[in-house]
C-alpha cells in the first residue's frame, strides 16, 4: 500500500491517507489501498480503535480530477463507484469503533469517508461540504443517507441541496462532529476520545455499533441502488457536462476552492 499507511499507537491503529501532494484526493489506487488496509484490520486481534486521518494540510479534497473524468460514463461510474462503496462499507462494518480526525478540509467523497466512520473529531477551522449538486450530480457513496441519519433529513437536505460549505464549529452545532477542537489541539482531542473508547469492551462496542447502524438505516442496500440510479441520470444531463468541464479546466482542480 502506497496511498494508505497504517500507524500503530498501542491499541489504536491510524489509517493515514498519504497523498499530501494531491491534497489526499481519492483515486482508484487509494481506494484499493483503503480496502486492503481495512481488511488487514479486520483480523487484527490487538486493535481496539481505528483513527482515519489525512497526512499534510487536510483530510481529503474529494475525488481526484483524473478519476472524476472516468466517472463520466455509465460503465466507469458503476465500476469506480462500486469500489468506493465497497471500501466505505467495509470500513463502517469494522467490529471496532472508528474515528475520523478531520483537519483542513473534507470535501465531497472525502466528507463521505468521514461520515462512514462511527465518530468525528473536527478542527474548528476545517472546511466540510458535499458540493456535488453544484456539479450536476448527487453524493453517491452513501453520503446522503449517512448524513440524514446523523443530523436529520431537513438539515441534510439544506447542506446537500445548497452545496453548502461549513466549518468545523458549525459541524459541531449540527451534530456532524462529536468533538470540535482548535486545529493545534486536534490530535489531543482525538486521543482523549480514543482513550474513552478503549476503556470500554471492544466486543460490546462492535455489537452496539452494528445495532445502531441497522436501526438508523434499515433500507441501506435499497438506498445505495437508488444513489446509483440517480447518478446515472445525472451524468447524462447537460448541467453535469458543463459543470464537469468547468471543474476540470479550473486551475488547481483538487483545491478546496475549486469545489466551492
Amino acid at each position: 500500500m502506497s496511498a494508505i499507511r497504517i500507524d500503530r499507537d498501542g491499541r489504536v491503529a491510524h489509517l493515514v491517507l498519504a497523498r499530501p501532494q494531491r491534497r489526499n484526493a481519492l483515486d482508484e489506487e487509494l481506494i484499493a489501498d483503503l480496502n486492503d488496509a481495512v481488511a488487514e484490520l479486520e483480523s487484527a486481534v490487538d486493535v481496539g480503535c481505528v483513527v482515519v486521518r489525512g497526512e499534510g494540510p487536510g483530510f481529503s479534497s474529494g475525488i481526484d480530477a483524473a478519476t472524476l473524468e472516468r466517472l463520466a460514463t455509465p460503465d466507469g461510474l458503476r465500476r469506480i463507484r462500486g469500489a468506493f462503496v465497497a471500501a466505505y462499507d467495509r470500513l463502517e462494518a469494522l467490529p471496532i469503533p472508528t474515528v475520523a480526525s478531520v483537519h483542513g478540509w473534507a470535501i465531497g467523497a472525502g466528507f463521505e469517508l468521514a461520515l462512514a466512520c462511527d465518530l468525528r473529531v473536527i478542527a474548528g477551522d476545517a472546511t466540510l461540504g458535499l458540493p456535488e449538486t453544484r456539479m450536476g450530480v448527487v453524493p453517491d457513496v452513501g453520503g446522503a443517507a449517512r448524513l440524514a441519519a446523523l443530523i436529520g433529513t431537513g438539515r441534510a437536505k439544506e447542506l446537500i441541496l445548497t452545496s453548502a460549505m461549513i466549518d468545523g464549529t458549525r459541524a459541531g452545532r449540527l451534530g456532524i462532529a462529536n468533538r470540535v477542537a482548535p486545529a493545534a489541539r486536534l490530535a489531543a482531542a482525538t486521543a482523549t476520545l480514543t482513550d474513552e473508547l478503549l476503556a470500554c469492551s471492544t466486543t460490546a462496542n462492535g455489537l452496539a455499533k452494528r445495532i445502531i447502524d441497522r436501526a438508523a438505516r434499515p433500507l441501506w442496500s435499497e438506498t445505495l441502488d437508488a444513489e446509483l440510479d440517480a447518478q446515472l441520470q445525472c451524468i447524462a444531463t447537460p448541467e453535469f457536462a458543463l459543470a464537469y468541464r468547468r471543474f476540470l479546466a479550473a486551475p488547481g482542480a483538487n483545491t478546496p476552492q475549486a469545489r466551492r
